[in-house]
């Protein structure tokens, strides 16, 4: 009963968990594409270019029909401002009003600004998910060298045991041995946590449940090319920079505020268009010369504000303030990308130089390793330096991996800054 229990549990974690294994093109592409927090970034959009058509609204005719029907008991007195009607219908647009088309403008820079917003965390969700790929693919590497590791350590461990049973080798050599095979297998241990946790954290990011893993398919790639001077990596990243491109949205859509709050002392027209329907019974032919059934009437209504609105000046005072805020915040930023570019551009050259001492080191540790095969076939070299010696060689195999994964960061990380990361990995 216990086993049916088990195997139960173990096929409903089946079910709700799964494995994909995704190229980083794939990945890169999911992640752009179903990210939740690239998601509210397009709801943000929406909203922003929904703003605009609010805006607008005031310059759109409004047609409006009713009745004012009623019954008169002397003069026809108005209803609603209007004549009693058996059925009227009015029609009203703004043709001119300066501070609602500025306002108009503001809604379309608020609206890029959003666009802008969302590019920009394109490129850093792009870049978690290159980070956590490369993670996921690092650990899975390193664990299976590890494992290979493994097989040497033993090899070790049960040549030094036999040493010690002859007599040729003390026991504290066999404790180390032991010592060594017993922190490998805990590094194994580690090394399968870190894969599943970074895989586990690829399948979030893609928007996959918290059970689901993404693990990386083996696979060849191209490190895409990353501008091959400081200067150009620092005038490609001012330029295509999302975050400074959104912050001069910000600049003009603050001065098109203040722009609006001025342009409210002046006059406002709107087209008017109304028609009513008149009856008899409300007395009409008592007071007026004639009477006439169907009446209409198109015009224009203006209103010009005579005395300033403080609340206006006001509101063009606290948007000149953010406007100065905004400018120095850009200079700020400014200097803040290309400090950046340049750091990231030395750490691709760094990293560039650490992967060919790395690859030098792993070519010296392979000699090593055929120097000691050749002598062990003349008897001078034992096995366990042999496998101690390919122990190394494994270790510096490891360093220059590790090595090309860091630069591979780096080149993602200026790729990212200079706004290029999202077009080379898809």
């Amino acid at each position: 009963m216990r086993l049916l229990v088990c195997l139960f549990f173990a096929c409903a974690w089946g079910l709700q968990a799964e494995v994909r294994t995704l190229t980083l093109r794939e990945t890169v592409d999911l992640a752009v594409r179903q990210n939740p927090d690239l998601a509210m970034s397009r709801l943000d959009e929406q909203k922003g270019w929904l703003d605009v058509r609010a805006a607008r609204d005031p310059f759109v005719p409004k047609v409006v029909v009713g009745s004012g029907a009623a019954y008169s008991n002397g003069f026809p007195m108005s209803i609603e401002g209007s004549a009693p009607t058996v059925f009227r219908a009015q029609a009203v647009g703004t043709v001119f009003d300066r501070a609602q088309t500025y306002r108009i403008a503001q809604a379309k820079e608020n609206a890029r600004g959003a666009q802008l917003e969302t590019a920009a965390r394109r490129e850093d969700v792009a870049l978690r998910a290159a980070n956590l790929f490369l993670d996921a693919e690092r650990a899975a590497r390193n664990l299976d060298l590890a494992r290979k590791q493994l097989i040497n350590l033993e090899k070790v461990a049960e040549e030094v045991a036999l040493q010690v049973k002859e007599g040729r080798a003390l026991e504290v050599d066999l404790k180390r041995a032991r010592f060594n095979l017993a922190a490998h297998r805990h590094r194994i241990l580690s090394l399968e946590a870190e894969m599943e946790m970074a895989e586990t954290a690829l399948a979030v990011l893609l928007g996959f449940g918290a059970s689901d893993r993404v693990r990386p398919a083996a696979q060849d790639r191209l490190v895409p090319l990353v501008p091959e001077t400081e200067e150009a990596a620092v005038r490609g990243a001012l330029e295509t920079n999302r975050d400074l491109r959104r912050l001069h949205s910000a600049l003009a859509a603050r001065n098109l505020d203040a722009k609006a709050s001025r342009a409210e002392r002046l006059p406002v027209v709107d087209l008017v268009a109304q028609y009513g329907l008149f009856a008899k019974y409300n007395n009409y032919e008592d007071f007026f010369n004639r009477f006439q059934r169907h009446n209409g009437q198109l015009g224009v209504s203006v209103r010009v504000p005579i005395t300033p609105s403080q609340s206006a000046a006001a509101r063009a005072a606290q948007s000149d303030i953010e406007v100065t805020r905004l400018r120095i915040e850009i200079q700020k930023t400014r200097d803040q990308i290309s400090q950046t570019a340049r750091r990231f551009f030395f750490e691709v050259k760094r990293a560039e130089s650490a992967v060919e001492v790395a690859r030098l080191d792993l070519e010296v540790a392979r000699e090593q390793v055929s120097v000691l095969l050749a002598r062990m076939e003349e008897g001078k070299v034992t096995l366990r330096q042999l496998e101690e010696a390919r122990y190394a060689e494994n270790e510096k195999w490891q360093v220059w991996v590790d090595s090309r994964y860091a630069l591979e960061r780096a080149k993602y990380a200026l790729l990212k800054e200079t706004g290029d990361l999202v077009a080379a990995l898809r």
